[in-house]
C-alpha cells in the first residue's frame, strides 16, 4: 500500500497526502514498510487493541518496519 504511511512508534496508517506526521503522536518518523491492516473502531472493547496498547480509534498496522 504505497499510498499509505504507518507511523513507527504508534502504527497508525495514514494517507500519504495527509501524512507530514503522525495524527496519533505527532511523530515524523513515517514509513511505507509496513504489513497487516487493522481498524480499531472501539478500543476501549476491543482485545486487539489491548494488545497493540491502542486507545484511539483508528486504522493500525499489524508489523511496521
Amino acid at each position: 500500500m504505497a499510498d499509505r504511511l504507518a507511523c513507527r512508534e504508534r502504527h497508525r496508517v495514514q494517507d500519504t497526502e495527509e501524512a507530514e506526521a503522525c495524527q496519533s503522536c505527532g511523530s515524523t518518523s513515517l514509513t511505507e514498510d509496513w504489513a497487516g491492516y487493522v481498524i480499531i473502531a472501539h478500543p476501549e472493547e476491543s482485545e486487539i487493541a489491548v494488545e497493540m496498547e491502542v486507545t484511539d480509534a483508528g486504522k493500525y498496522a499489524l508489523k511496521v518496519r
